[in-house]
């Protein structure tokens, strides 16, 4: 199964390459044992600050900008279709919180499309167990990447990256 990607981004702002959202999406379609058939698509937006603040308070009706926000598809199930949905991520955010949480920049590029693409598929983290089903499914395709485990402590996150 290979997933259709679209991915809009302006020219100015910074982001990894296509083919690194492509891969994040494949490993986690891949993970969840989709139908190697299936062909479904989805949208990827890299945004600035600004665009994600309107996002977060029109659909979230929260101040300020939020990391990453999935969109999923709303079709009825009477029409033939494989569209996902889309997804946001908010450039200038991702650098700084991966900044901030002594994180590599790649991981949680990584992390934060992974995070999206399970919400496209239907996973939240509304509850307890809800929360903890989709954060082991993160940490899973991650290490895929090289990636550690994205909820774990920054002390504990730069002792797993040592070799």
């Amino acid at each position: 199964m290979i997933p259709l990607l679209h991915i809009e981004r302006d020219e100015s702002i910074e982001a990894p390459e296509d083919e690194s959202f492509k891969r994040w999406v494949n490993a986690t379609c891949s993970m969840l044992g989709a139908d190697p058939t299936a062909q479904p698509e989805l949208s990827i937006r890299i945004s600035n600050t600004d665009e994600m603040t309107q996002l977060n308070q029109r659909f979230r009706n929260r101040s300020g900008p939020t990391n990453v926000l999935s969109f999923p598809a709303d079709i009825s199930a009477e029409i033939p279709c494989e569209l996902l949905g889309d997804i946001v991520i908010c450039s200038p955010l991702v650098w700084k919180e991966a900044q901030e949480q002594g994180k590599p920049p790649i991981c949680h590029w990584a992390h934060l499309t992974v995070h999206g693409v399970l919400h496209l598929l239907g996973y939240d983290h509304e509850t307890d167990d809800a929360a903890q089903n989709m954060e082991a499914l993160e940490t899973q395709i991650l290490q895929q990447f090289g990636c550690s485990d994205p909820y774990l402590p920054v002390d504990d996150i730069q002792r797993a990256d040592l070799p």
